[in-house]
């Protein structure tokens, strides 16, 4: 946690009588909490990407762990779950009303981080909001529906919110790279794999292909009629083909592929552990306490 000093001076009489037991003037300094601190309250705190955003926030400058929510491992400490030397001396809630009311008396830059699921961040912003804080929304499968209702709530409020489709870094500069090649090339397929057959295409993956649609481009023209199945998926309606490959061990990976006569140009983007999503998540916690509207995309802070 970061801390301020407060220094008092402390003057001292001079006594020319005894030059050698002269005293000087010194400063005495006292370390305090600082009250600066982003207070953040983690919903979604023991699941996997939760618990590395504990160990994140924690290390991190500026920001401290205020709270922890989760329908899990209810009334154990956040830092134990963690694996942390010392405990946080945070226990985990399944009410996140009865957490922010109690943050919001201490009367600091607040954030919520939500890690939940697209069923219920809705509400989680409208208690995040009502109790006068922000929230940093990392929600797998959200619609642009449910966006676009939180944007106009947020604008009503006048709070800021911010929902990343990625928290990855990389990520987002792979999909800026792709936004440039699309005005050079005609053809172009996705290919991502995985550990694991989650929801497929993958959220990265759709992001990427929406970037691409509708730039006054049409791809794959040569075959963009065919309704074979192995090749891909068509995201989008400029012919966009993702393809999926899953295997255990496979680590999350995206690559684009661009091609015209002559040539092939491949972006390519791997993701080990969740821990490269905490460069992001910090980023996006920092911005979004200045924000009074919603941002859709951690690009726009890049």
């Amino acid at each position: 946690m970061a801390s301020a000093s407060t220094c008092k001076f402390h003057p001292t009489q001079y006594k020319p009588l005894q030059p050698s037991k002269r005293v000087l003037p010194y400063i005495s300094c006292t370390a305090q909490p600082s009250q600066s601190n982003i207070k953040v309250i983690i919903n979604g705190a023991a699941k996997e990407i939760g618990r590395a955003a504990v160990v994140a926030v924690t290390n991190a400058r500026g920001m401290e762990i205020a709270g922890a929510v989760d329908s899990h491992l209810v009334g154990q400490d956040i830092g134990k779950v963690c694996g942390m030397e010392e405990p946080l001396e945070i226990p985990i809630l399944n009410d996140i009303t009865m957490v922010l009311g109690s943050i919001s008396q201490l009367k600091a830059s607040s954030v919520v981080v939500d890690f939940t699921d697209a069923s219920t961040v809705y509400e989680n912003v409208k208690q995040a909001t009502a109790f006068g804080m922000k929230t940093v929304v990392y929600v797998p499968r959200i619609n642009m529906e449910t966006v676009s209702a939180l944007s106009a709530f947020c604008e009503k409020a006048t709070m800021g919110c911010l929902v990343a489709p990625t928290l990855s870094i990389g990520s987002i500069l792979l999909q800026q790279a792709a936004i440039s090649a699309t005005f050079h090339y005609n053809n172009v397929e996705i290919v991502e794999s995985k550990a694991t057959a989650g929801d497929l295409p993958s959220q990265d993956a759709i992001q990427i292909a929406n970037n691409i649609t509708n730039l006054g481009q049409m791809y794959n023209r040569e075959d963009a009629s065919t309704d074979i199945l192995a090749r891909g998926q068509v995201v989008g309606e400029d012919g966009v083909r993702v393809h999926s490959l899953v295997l255990p061990g496979l680590p999350s990976s995206t690559t684009v592929h661009f091609s015209r006569p002559g040539e092939v140009y491949t972006l390519k983007h791997d993701i080990t552990n969740v821990h490269s999503l905490m460069p992001g998540l910090l980023l996006a916690i920092r911005k979004v306490v200045r924000l009074k509207n919603l941002v859709y995309g951690l690009e726009k802070f890049l």
